[in-house]
C-alpha cells in the first residue's frame, strides 16, 4: 500500500485528489494539509511515502517543505504539484529533492501512474515540464558535453528521454519491455557519468 499525504491550499483540489486516490487499491491518503508548515508536521506524525506537494501556499510555502521534509525524511518521495510552468520552481524543487514535477490539468490515471512510478524509483518528468526544464538549464550551462559512443538503441531511448518520456512511455513507444528500459537508462547513466535524469538531460541535450 502506497501511503500519500497531500498538501496544497486549495480544498478543492486536497478533497478532489483524496477521492480520486483513496480509490485506487494500493493507494491510500494517510493526511491532508492546507500549507507547508502542516505539511511537515503531518510528515513527521504519519510518515508516508510519498507527499504531492504544492508549490505556492500560506505560511510555508511548498519549496520550502519539501527542504524541511527531505532534510528530516531523506527517504521520503515529494511529486512537486503545480499550476505554474514557472522555470525556478522545476529548477529549485528538483535540486531540493524532489522527484518530478506534475501539472495539476494533467490526466487522471497519468498521475496515478506517475505515484507508482515514483515509489518504483523514477523520476517524473512530463514532456511540457522537461521542455521549460531544459531551456532553464540550457542559459546556465555553458560547458560542451564530450561525446560518448552510444548504440542506435541507446540514441533512440536518449532522445525520448530529452522528451520528458518515462521509462514505460519508452517501452511503449519502443515496443520493449520497461526492464529493458531501465537497462538502457541505467547504461545511459554510466556512459554519461550522472546519476539522474535531470543530469542526464541536460548532458544530452548538449549531446543530441
Amino acid at each position: 500500500m502506497i501511503t500519500i499525504l497531500i498538501a496544497d491550499d486549495q480544498m478543492l483540489i486536497r478533497e478532489g485528489l483524496k477521492t480520486i486516490i483513496d480509490l485506487e487499491d494500493d493507494m491510500q491518503i494517510v493526511a491532508v494539509a492546507s500549507n507547508g508548515e502542516e505539511a511537515v508536521a503531518l510528515t513527521k506524525l504519519h510518515r508516508p511515502q510519498l507527499v504531492l506537494m504544492d508549490i505556492q501556499m500560506p505560511i510555508m510555502d511548498g519549496l520550502t517543505a519539501l527542504k524541511a521534509i527531505k532534510k528530516q525524511f531523506p527517504d521520503t518521495f515529494i511529486l512537486i504539484l503545480s499550476t505554474f510552468l514557472e522555470e525556478n520552481y522545476i529548477v529549485n524543487g528538483l535540486a531540493n529533492g524532489a522527484s518530478g514535477y506534475l501539472l495539476k490539468d494533467m490526466d487522471t490515471d497519468k498521475m496515478l501512474d506517475s505515484i507508482r512510478d515514483t515509489i518504483h524509483g523514477q523520476f517524473i518528468l512530463p514532456s511540457a515540464v522537461a521542455v521549460k526544464l531544459i531551456a532553464k538549464l540550457s542559459q546556465t550551462n555553458t560547458t560542451q558535453t564530450e561525446k560518448v559512443e552510444l548504440t542506435q538503441r541507446e540514441l533512440e531511448i536518449a532522445k525520448l528521454i530529452v522528451e520528458g518520456k518515462s521509462n514505460k512511455e519508452i517501452a511503449i513507444d519502443l515496443y520493449i519491455a520497461e526492464g529493458t528500459v531501465r537497462n538502457y537508462v541505467s547504461n545511459l547513466y554510466s556512459k554519461l557519468e550522472v546519476i539522474d535524469r535531470v543530469q542526464a538531460i541536460v548532458k544530452l541535450k548538449g549531446y543530441l
